[in-house]
């Protein structure tokens, strides 16, 4: 069985003088369609959760429970986006930056430390800021800001859903599966499509002629 993940790291973090960690995670890098959506979370120190996990290794229905009691027990939470609009405009790092940025602002308390999963900091802030691969699955506060954008960018797919069925927006989410690249050729690219991606710039490409 898999190791969950702890707050050990917040912990090592805290007996720097950083007080207020917010964990930071994002979903929605690679789809062909839809937001990337980032997560900023701070947990109370006395925490607990029951089975919590990176999102990726959840079931749909265990990520809503798990949602819930974070909501419950969080500081303060946050959720940044950036359009696909502004993915093709600007990049996909660029992109991370404007929805953590975001993220970070809407939390009610501001944090003194950040845990941004990946080694990468596409954030770039004025914070204390450790990197961390797979941070989502060993510190507590990222994975569930990692749960916390999944749920969100995942409502925000189905509500999407609604507006162009045709595309099967609310299974896939937005990522390439066999069924949305046949929907794509049939019918073309929507607005909410990448265009930057290449099978979304070929298939836009073939409508155009």
């Amino acid at each position: 069985m898999k190791a969950l993940p702890t707050n050990q790291l917040e912990l090592e973090i805290q007996t720097q003088g950083y007080n207020l960690v917010a964990g930071i995670d994002e979903v929605g890098r690679g789809p062909a369609a839809g937001p990337v959506t980032i997560a900023a979370v701070i947990l109370q120190p006395d925490a607990k959760f029951e089975g919590l996990q990176d999102s990726k290794l959840v079931s749909p229905k265990r990520r809503l429970d798990l949602d819930r009691q974070i909501r419950q027990q969080a500081i303060a939470i946050g959720i940044g986006w950036a359009s696909s609009r502004y993915i093709d405009e600007k990049g996909v790092t660029a992109a991370l930056r404007f929805a953590g940025s975001q993220a970070i602002n809407q939390l009610s308390v501001s944090p003194n430390a950040l845990i941004l999963d990946g080694v990468h900091n596409y954030l770039m802030l004025p914070c204390h800021t450790v990197t961390m691969a797979k941070a989502d699955q060993t510190s507590t506060c990222v994975a569930a800001a990692s749960i916390i954008a999944k749920v969100a960018r995942d409502r925000y797919m189905e509500l999407l859903h609604e507006s162009y069925p045709q595309y099967g927006f609310a299974g896939h989410k937005g990522y390439l599966a066999a069924s949305h690249m046949e929907a794509l050729r049939q019918y073309g690219p929507s607005p909410h499509h990448r265009y930057s991606w290449a099978p979304v710039r070929e298939v836009a490409r073939a409508f155009d002629h």
